[in-house]
Parts: C-alpha cells; structure tokens; sequence
C-alpha cells in the first residue's frame, strides 16, 4: 500500500486559539483508519482542516504526494476528497435526485452527473425507491446514506466521515456502518472516519488514533485498541 494522505504536526483551530497541537497521522491507500475521542477532542476541527474548510496554523497536510495546506475546499474535491459532515447537511427541500446531482458538478458532462446518481441508486437501493421524494422527509439512516452518496457522485479517493452515527439509533447505526462497509469494498475508496462510538469505528478499521484535547494519544491496529483496558473504560464502558 501507498501512503494517501499523510497529515504531519498539524496545528488549527478557530480566532486565536489552537484546537488541534500538532496533530499527525496517516491513511493508506484503500485503508479504513477511524479518529476517535470525546466530544471536543477536536475530531471535527480535523476534519474540517484536512477538506480545506479550516487554514491550519501550523504543520501540513499531504494528499496523494502533494502538500494541500491551504488549498479551498471546491479545489480538493476536484483532486478525489469528498466530506460527509456531520448531519449529512442535505438540502431537505430537494428531492434525493437533485441532492446526488450537486454531488456531482465534477462530472464532465450532465450526462456523465446522471449515469453517477443511477449508480448511487443501484448501490444504495433505499435511495432508488426514494428516487423523488424530499431529502428532509427522509429517515436519518436515510438522510445519512443520502449524505455519503452525494459525496461519493465526485468519484473520490477518500472519503471523510464526520460523526456519521450522530443522531441514529442503535439499529439504524449498524445499518448504515453496514452500508460503509459494502461502499469500501464496492468502489475501493480510503476512509477518514471519525467518530465518539469507539467500539463501532474501531470495529470496521484497520487502524485508529485516539484523540484528546486535540492531541493524539494513542494509536494502533483497529482490533488492539479495541482489546486495549484503558480504552475500553474510558470509551466502552467496560
């Protein structure tokens, strides 16, 4: 495997004040590598540095060999990044269609943006029968699912997953963390997924860091941090 994305000391936050301290990590090339912690770790402000949301202040951002710190977010779509963030963010006034459509502005033609949506629709058969229903009278586990096949209309080579269990009931999560799993396999894509249920990311990961106050703390295979006590107590409840 080849290194993708390689994010080394990376330091952001917000105004004046750092909520990440010189962060670093890396994802392979067809890994699923999940960031976990408590709420206000500072898993969102990551993300929101890595798509080019946030300027980082300090360290850089390394995306297929090329350093991207900086670099608006509509420019790292075009290059194969894609965010899902939290809530899945959709238009609730449009139908599914439309909102798989704005996914799709990299497309090269209005035919190419149509054959992307019917793929999302064979890959996610729920939002084929939903094909025109309004995006905001849909399920969560719908709206999610919705949410992550608009990004994947821009055929990226990572996809970034902020907090997708947010708001979703037990069931519905193991639905859609199912979901992931058969989107990883189906289209080959890498995943920067983070997450506060540490049992369920660490589950489908091949490696995970933990994150607190905006450091990372630990890190290591998604199965021997799972085994791991002190994680388990502080974020299992075991």
């Amino acid at each position: 495997m080849s290194t993708l994305l390689d994010i080394q000391n990376l330091s952001s936050g917000y105004g004046l004040g750092n909520v990440l301290q010189e962060v670093s990590l890396h994802v392979e090339t067809g890994e699923v590598v999940s960031v976990v912690g408590a709420n206000g770790a500072g898993k969102t402000t990551l993300l929101r540095t890595v798509s080019g949301l946030l300027t980082p202040t300090g360290g850089q951002v390394v995306f297929d060999g090329q350093t991207i710190s900086g670099v608006a977010a509509h420019k790292l779509i075009k290059r194969g990044m894609s965010l899902v963030p939290e809530g899945g963010r959709l238009f609730p006034f449009m139908s599914v269609a439309e909102n798989l459509e704005l996914g799709g502005f990299t497309a090269a033609s209005r035919q190419d943006n149509r054959r992307l949506v019917d793929e999302m629709m064979t890959l996610f058969p729920v939002l084929g029968e939903r094909r025109n229903q309004m995006a905001g009278s849909l399920s969560g586990g719908e709206r999610q699912m919705c949410a992550v096949a608009r990004a994947l209309m821009s055929s990226p080579r990572l996809l970034m997953l902020d907090e997708p269990s947010a708001g979703l009931s037990p069931q519905m999560l193991e639905k859609v963390l199912q979901m992931l799993k058969a989107v990883v396999a189906a289209r080959q894509v890498s995943v920067l997924l983070v997450e506060q249920h540490v049992e369920d990311a660490l589950e489908m990961s091949n490696r995970g860091y933990v994150i607190e106050s905006g450091r990372i703390v630990q890190s290591g295979t998604g199965a021997a941090l799972m085994a791991d006590p002190n994680i388990q107590r502080a974020y299992m409840g075991l």
